[in-house]
């Protein structure tokens, strides 16, 4: 089966495990701490909920000591990698520590 088919096949079953887990990419970026110090990181995924990447920085936010977290992407109400909902609106996630220090503050 051709690697198209099987995407194809994948998308209609909704069966997204050919994603990146986040076990493999901790896997990875556990090399490159040092370049994510002081660092704004940018993250155009098809949804911050189901995104390991996005999971990945959050989590890790303040070990890699990223200065900043942006997180963009099109809005859509259902949690679904597969979307093809249009909408003009989009979903902006900006973390910074000092929002998140205000934040604990209230």
């Amino acid at each position: 089966m051709s690697g198209t088919v099987a995407l194809t096949k994948a998308k209609q079953a909704k069966n997204d495990e050919f994603y990146t887990q986040l076990s493999d990419i901790e896997n990875e970026l556990k090399h490159y701490r040092a370049h994510f110090k002081d660092k704004t990181v940018f993250c155009n995924c098809d949804d911050p909920r189901v995104s390991n990447f996005f999971r990945y920085f959050v989590l890790n936010f303040e070990f890699l000591g990223l200065k900043r977290l942006i997180c963009t992407c099109y809005k859509n109400q259902e949690a679904d990698l597969f979307s093809e909902k249009k909408s003009e609106e989009a979903i902006f996630f900006d973390l910074t520590p000092h929002i998140r220090k205000a934040k604990a503050q209230k």
